[in-house]
């Protein structure tokens, strides 16, 4: 039995299939354990059935004081609807704490969670890929001060697949249900099984979460996750993204700036209409209907109607506000064009190293193969070792005496945690030196 799992056995949990296995059939990385023989089992119901929606300020206030009361670490998830509506606002908040059980809240009938927020604060949450699900639970109050992240756990100990269901198998020894990930979570009322699915993400984290700790403490590298963690937990909101437009998949196609300016034009009016219908753009019209209008630059609505996504289906007032976008755009002067390509505030794309500076594109080719050798043998993708932005940056433009204290300096200016710091400097020192 592994450590991970050893840690794992030490929580009774309760399933429709019986006990946890005393050892799940995997290692703790995944991979097969031959000294393992039990399947992994079903989760099918959570320990206290399914709980009600929380969706009035009434219960919402017995769930704050229930939670505050609790003890240990929380388990937080959110649910959106991606794909489905305009924005990742959370269409569901799901948490679970020793000594509370489980809580399933609706954000649209309760979408100021600030007071479960304060009374949360301080306290360890526990969330899968914590990035994807901070900034929908900030938008409604509520910001850890101190969080686990236990997907990001997984790839700092070497799991070679750190999806939430994978982590469970392999280090818990039971099987989540996944197939209502995708669905539209802003349906009301949400049907049971939904519920049921939502209610089990949470059930486990917190057992994982010890599980994870054991191991990367093993590994010697808790104090690592931790400086993750607290980075996380410390981020301020991402920037809202210049240009948007300009990530329309199929852009690549869409060379000439009057062209770049009828992508504008249809992807700006389909935000407008997809904000107004709270619907996903792409419920609206296609990246690809986009990209194909902007490369013919349609002369009416007859022209427009021929091209792929704008087909029968189509009515004449939704062609001609199409059309009318198109005519905006070329009826732009050339000064009031995009360009070609948003400004470079970093290094110029690796390829064109060897071109605009031989030296340069050395040093990168040696930190990329020391970084990409150093990873293996801590086993962790390169990416959390050290972003490879990072890496580029410092080889562009290396300090002008080379040594771990420049080197050292370069990458915590950057962003770089002690950790990194700590490991990575060598490697590049060496690189840089070369």
């Amino acid at each position: 039995m592994t450590d991970a799992q050893e840690t794992a056995a030490d929580s009774p949990l309760r399933t429709t299939g019986g006990a946890p296995p005393e050892d799940g059939g995997t290692s703790v990385t995944g991979a097969p354990d031959p000294d393992a023989a039990a399947e992994p089992i079903p989760l099918l119901e959570p320990r206290e059935g399914i709980p009600p929606v929380i969706a009035d300020a009434e219960s919402l206030a017995e769930v704050v004081a229930a939670f505050a009361a609790g003890s240990g670490p929380v388990a937080v998830d959110a649910e959106r609807a991606s794909g489905y509506r305009y924005g990742q606002r959370a269409y569901l908040v799901q948490l679970r704490r020793e000594g509370a059980g489980t809580a399933l809240i609706d954000p649209v009938a309760c979408p100021d969670l600030s007071g479960l927020g304060e009374a949360l604060s301080g306290v360890e949450w526990v969330l899968h890929a914590a990035t994807q699900d901070l900034p929908c639970l900030r938008e409604i109050g509520m910001m850890p001060t101190r969080l686990f992240d236990t997907e990001l756990a997984g790839r700092l100990a070497g799991f070679p697949r750190v999806g939430l269901g994978a982590m469970v198998e392999g280090v818990l020894g039971y099987v989540l249900e996944k197939g209502h990930s995708a669905v539209d979570w802003s349906t009301r009322p949400l049907p049971e099984p939904w519920l049921r699915y939502a209610a089990l993400d949470v059930e486990l984290l917190v057992d994982l979460r010890d599980a994870l700790e054991k191991e990367l403490d093993r590994q010697g590298k808790l104090e690592w996750a931790r400086q993750e963690f607290d980075a996380i937990a410390a981020a301020p909101p991402a920037e809202p993204r210049k240009d948007p437009w300009r990530r329309t998949s199929g852009m690549h196609k869409v060379r000439r700036r009057r062209q770049l300016a009828v992508v504008r034009e249809l992807w700006q009016t389909r935000d407008r209409i997809a904000q107004r219908r709270d619907v996903s753009p792409g419920k609206v019209l296609s990246d690809a209907a986009i990209v194909e209008a902007a490369l013919a630059v349609p002369a009416n609505v007859h022209a427009l109607a021929a091209l792929n996504g704008f087909g029968h289906r189509m009515g004449r007032r939704q062609l001609e506000q199409w059309q009318a976008a198109v005519d905006r755009a070329k009826a732009l002067t050339d000064a009031q064009l995009p360009a070609p390509g948003q400004p470079v505030t970093g290094p110029p794309p690796p390829r064109a190293w060897a071109d605009k500076d031989p030296a340069a594109a050395a040093r990168l080719s040696a930190a990329r193969a020391g970084v990409s050798a150093l990873a293996e043998r801590l086993n962790m993708p390169q990416e959390n070792l050290i972003t490879p932005d990072t890496v580029r940056r410092v080889c562009w433009e290396p300090p002008r005496v080379v040594d771990a204290e420049s080197v050292g300096g370069a990458l915590a200016g950057y962003g770089a945690r002690p950790w990194q710091v700590e490991q990575v400097t060598p490697v590049l020192v060496a690189a840089l030196s070369a």
